[in-house]
């Protein structure tokens, strides 16, 4: 009974390869995606909002504002074997994080600031974070259906600090998607 498993298991592999983030016979652009992820870690690094120096205080797990943040993990197979493999799962995380990070960008929690209009530094965020999501998204493959929270409507006295909060996250997490596409581009690509 367990070698009929694991047989069919076997016969069932190839086929579940083919729901992958980035279809294998169109592999991920590894050097524009190389390109796309350091310009937005430089942009994120760049993105300061005018009011001088803040130490934010460290979070404590359990807090309902870190359990939805997106963090490339061991699991998702970003490390240099994992995206030998298979890099779709690494591939699949980032995007979803893009989209996490995209929708607070646009969220109430980054609108009405002077500094944050149109050609500021917030905008030129959102618009890389796009640029680097559309890349990973495949033609007529949509992931935005994926539970993906959306914004909770905040307070004006709380937006300071959730905006320090939201860039400090997003920084950590395009270093370290920048970190894989450096990775593809330089081994992965063709």
């Amino acid at each position: 009974m367990l070698g009929n498993r694991v047989v069919l298991l076997l016969l069932l592999l190839p086929w579940t390869a083919q729901g992958r983030a980035v279809s294998e016979d169109s592999s991920p652009a590894w050097a524009q995606g190389q390109q796309l992820s350091q310009q937005l870690c430089m942009l994120a690094w760049s993105a300061h909002l005018p009011m001088g120096h803040v130490d934010l205080p460290r979070e404590e797990g359990g807090d309902e504002t870190t359990d939805d943040v997106p963090r490339i993990q061991c699991e998702d197979g970003c490390d240099p074997q994992g995206l030998r493999d298979n890099s779709q799962s690494c591939l699949q995380r980032i995007h979803r994080g893009l989209v996490f990070y995209e929708k607070l960008l646009g969220s109430d929690i980054f609108t009405g600031e002077p500094s944050l209009f149109p050609d500021g530094p917030v905008d030129q965020l959102h618009a890389s974070i796009l640029g680097l999501r559309e890349l990973l998204q495949p033609k007529g493959h949509h992931w935005e259906a994926e539970q993906t929270p959306s914004p909770i409507p905040s307070q004006p006295w709380q937006r300071l600090l959730l905006r320090l909060k939201i860039l400090r996250s997003l920084q950590a997490f395009v270093a370290v998607a920048a970190r894989v596409f450096a990775h593809g581009a330089a081994t992965l690509s063709p």
